[in-house]
């Protein structure tokens, strides 16, 4: 029998506020079990884009990513952001590890769009058996998105799909996109449930905007096949009814 594993997803308008990784830390060391974070680091993404001289770009939620802006992406996500995220695990008692999808090949991965986003990529292909001998140890991997892709070029993978596609690899029990939200919401309300044949009704009307898009588009597909899809605060790691579920049209209906 194949163990549960949890992956989480830890935004990356967040991972710059320390006593916000503190927190998540923390929560992710007391849940135990088997579990892979992914996380992204956009802000800082940014910042470090601006200080090389070029202004961020963004289409449909995502980052349009030239040669240039692909080396403030690799520098941030698989060396700041990971490090600082080990740091705070390895504090709050988690034996993690820090690698990102080129190591090993972890995560392969095809150009998006036909390159109309430049090096955006989509992944192909997780070596799971890589993520399950490091959870056999004893270990929390903690995943850059940067992927490999043709030619061994790095590219850069969406957070929230690199995660969508490790949950689905990994057959997770649970995927957990984890922000400083409460849920998808909806004016200020919270969302209880969203099934995956409404999300591209609410990112048309307005209610998911930003980088809800991609998220709401990554978990309505993990839901296909992930045990349970949830979008929400740290709590949702201590509250198993914390969040926004997001449920395949199915489910939701039976």
């Amino acid at each position: 029998m194949k163990p549960d594993v949890t992956v989480v997803k830890v935004g990356g308008n967040e991972v710059d506020d320390p006593c916000w990784v503190q927190r998540l830390a923390r929560a992710i060391a007391g849940r135990g079990g088997h579990v892979v974070v992914v996380h992204g680091g956009g802000k800082e993404v940014s910042t470090l884009q601006r200080a090389m001289g070029a202004e961020p770009e963004w289409k449909d939620g995502l980052r349009v990513t030239s040669p240039e802006a692909m080396k403030a992406v690799s520098m941030v996500l698989s060396g700041l952001v990971n490090k600082r995220l080990v740091s705070a695990l390895v504090s709050a008692g988690a034996e993690a590890v820090g690698i990102s999808g080129e190591d090993g090949g972890l995560l392969r991965a095809r150009v998006a769009r036909g390159g109309a986003l430049g090096r955006i990529g989509e992944v192909e292909q997780v070596r799971v058996e890589l993520l399950r001998a490091w959870l056999g140890q004893g270990l929390t991997p903690v995943v850059s998105p940067v992927s490999r892709g043709p030619g061994g070029e790095p590219l850069n993978v969406n957070a929230d799909d690199a995660a969508a596609a490790v949950a689905a690899a990994m057959e997770a029990t649970e995927l957990l996109f984890v922000s400083n939200v409460p849920g998808v919401m909806a004016g200020s309300a919270t969302l209880e449930t969203v099934g995956a044949d409404e999300v591209e009704a609410l990112i048309a009307d307005g209610t998911a905007q930003g980088g809800m898009a991609p998220k709401l588009r990554a978990a309505a597909r993990a839901a296909q096949t992930a045990g349970a899809v949830r979008i929400g605060g740290v709590e949702m790691l201590k509250n198993h009814t914390a969040g926004t579920r997001i449920c395949a049209a199915a489910a939701r209906e039976a």
